[in-house]
C-alpha cells in the first residue's frame, strides 16, 4: 500500500501485523461511544505486534493513527510532516537516543507525549519528563483507560506550555529592561543627563521611529560599542 509506506518506517511491508497496521491507518473503524474530538496520533513502537495492538486500541477509541514509527530517530521530521495532536510511545525502557530525539522535538515542534513503559525507576521518569514527556505511565496499554490517559497528557502539556510562555515572557522583559538601563547609562554619561531625562530621550526616539523602546535602546548600545 503506497499511502502506508511512510507510516511504517523501519519495517518491511509484509506479514499479518503489517496488514493490520495498514488497515487501521487507512480505514479506522467507526466508534460510536468515543470522544467527540478525534485526535491524530503518532505512534512510536519498535514491535510490530504491539504497534498493531496500539493502533487497534486508538482506532476503537475513535482516534486516527497519523503514522507509526519503529523508533524516535526521525521524530521531529515526522511531527512536522504528519502534524499529530498527540504522540504515543511504548517502550520497555526509554533509551537515551529516544529521550534525546524527544527533547529535540519538544524544543522545535512540541506536542503532548504519552509514554508507556515498564521502567519505574524515578530517575528515568524525571529524565523522560525533562525531555518532554507529558504523561509517563508505568503499565501496559489498556484500551479502557486510553482516553482518560490521553486527556491527562494533553492537559499537562497545555499547562506546561502556559508556564513556558510565561517564563519566556518574563525572560524577555528582563532582557529588555537590562538593555534599556544600559542605554540610559550611556546617555547619562555622554550627554550629562539624569536617569529620568535619559529615559525620556530614549522614549522620544522610539516614538519618532515607530519602534519599541527596547529595540531603540539596543541600537544605542550597539552604536556605543562601535564608537568605543
Amino acid at each position: 500500500c503506497v499511502r502506508s509506506a511512510s507510516c511504517t518506517s523501519g519495517w518491511r511491508r509484509s506479514g499479518r501485523c503489517q496488514a493490520r497496521l495498514a488497515h487501521f491507518l487507512l480505514d479506522p473503524p467507526i466508534c460510536l461511544s468515543g470522544p467527540a474530538a478525534m485526535l491524530r496520533v503518532l505512534v512510536v513502537e519498535s514491535s510490530r505486534e504491539r504497534a498493531a495492538d496500539v493502533c487497534a486500541a486508538l482506532a476503537l477509541a475513535g482516534h486516527q493513527v497519523a503514522a507509526v514509527l519503529s523508533s524516535a530517530m526521525d521524530l521531529s521530521d515526522q511531527v512536522l510532516a504528519t502534524k499529530p495532536d498527540v504522540i504515543f510511545i511504548q517502550a520497555d525502557s526509554p533509551s537515551r537516543d529516544t529521550l534525546e530525539h524527544l527533547a529535540t522535538m519538544n524544543r522545535d515542534c512540541p506536542r503532548p507525549v504519552l509514554l508507556f513503559s515498564q521502567d519505574s525507576d524515578s530517575a528515568m521518569i524525571r529524565r523522560a519528563v525533562k525531555a518532554g514527556v507529558s504523561s509517563y505511565v508505568v503499565d501496559s496499554v489498556s484500551a479502557e483507560r486510553l482516553d482518560s490517559l490521553v486527556e491527562v497528557a494533553i492537559a499537562q502539556f497545555e499547562e506546561f506550555q502556559i508556564l513556558r510562555a510565561e517564563l519566556d515572557d518574563a525572560n524577555r522583559k528582563l532582557s529588555e529592561r537590562i538593555v534599556v538601563d544600559k542605554a540610559k547609562g550611556l546617555l547619562m554619561k555622554a550627554r550629562g543627563l539624569d536617569e529620568e531625562a535619559a529615559y525620556h530621550a530614549l522614549r522620544k526616539l522610539a516614538m519618532e521611529r515607530g519602534r519599541k523602546l527596547a529595540d531603540v535602546a539596543r541600537d544605542v548600545v550597539d552604536m556605543a560599542s562601535l564608537l568605543l
